[in-house]
């Protein structure tokens, strides 16, 4: 997935993009309203952390707009406040979930996990298609029960690939998910990591849509 971070807490963000890139996730952040406004402007998102108290508003002004522009990102608030009343006010604002300060970094990537598969209507915590089942909890792939190990890279191509196995995915759609603002791209990058897939799934478990771009299929 690909997280954007919105938190002026710059020790917090800083350690969050770290943990949260450890479990297979590409994080960017900022650190205000304005910022946010100009983040969430690109559909490159898979989901946000957002803060309530920001130097220059509240994220909840943020939320809203989203919700009034028919924007289904999934939300997660962070923030201190963390009376009944202002969970109510920020689930019933938008929010897919509520997580209060100080909180565990584990159950933050997991709460991530859930909010990003009930929007896409899955229930199972697994990405199955045939014999491959991959597991974001803990960037596991097993193919006909046997594990296969897999680089960070590697896992978040495969998991967007399964994500809607249908679907044709852009070599840029990919180089989106993969990489966040500052870092440099090789031109072959993708390439190379549908490669490195091919060897580990088989070299007929990823499509090349020429023109188009990739797409996964279903290994017996």
């Amino acid at each position: 997935m690909r997280i954007l971070i919105v938190e002026d807490d710059a020790v917090l963000a800083n350690g969050l993009k770290i943990g949260l890139e450890l479990t297979g996730d590409t994080v960017d952040s900022v650190a205000n309203c304005a910022d946010a406004r100009a983040a969430l402007a690109s559909p490159i998102f898979d989901a946000v952390v957002l803060d309530r108290m920001l130097p220059d508003g509240c994220g909840l002004e943020i939320l809203k707009e989203l919700r009034r522009s028919g924007d289904r990102m999934p939300v997660l608030l962070l923030t201190a406040v963390d009376e009944v009343v202002d969970r109510i006010k920020g689930l019933d604002a938008g929010a897919d979930d509520y997580l209060g300060k100080p909180f565990d970094l584990d159950e933050l990537a997991a709460r991530i996990r859930a909010i990003v598969r009930r929007r896409t209507g899955r229930a199972s915590p697994q990405l199955t298609l045939g014999q491959i089942v991959l597991n974001p909890a803990d960037m596991s792939l097993t193919l006909n029960g046997v594990p296969v190990n897999l680089s960070r890279r590697e896992f978040s191509v495969l998991a967007m690939l399964m994500e809607q196995p249908a679907c044709i995915r852009s070599k840029s759609e990919i180089e989106d998910r993969l990489y966040g603002w500052g870092e440099e791209v090789e031109s072959n990058a993708v390439e190379v990591h549908i490669h490195n897939l091919r060897v580990k799934l088989g070299r007929d478990a990823i499509e090349t849509v020429r023109g188009i771009g990739y797409r996964i299929r279903r290994t017996t």
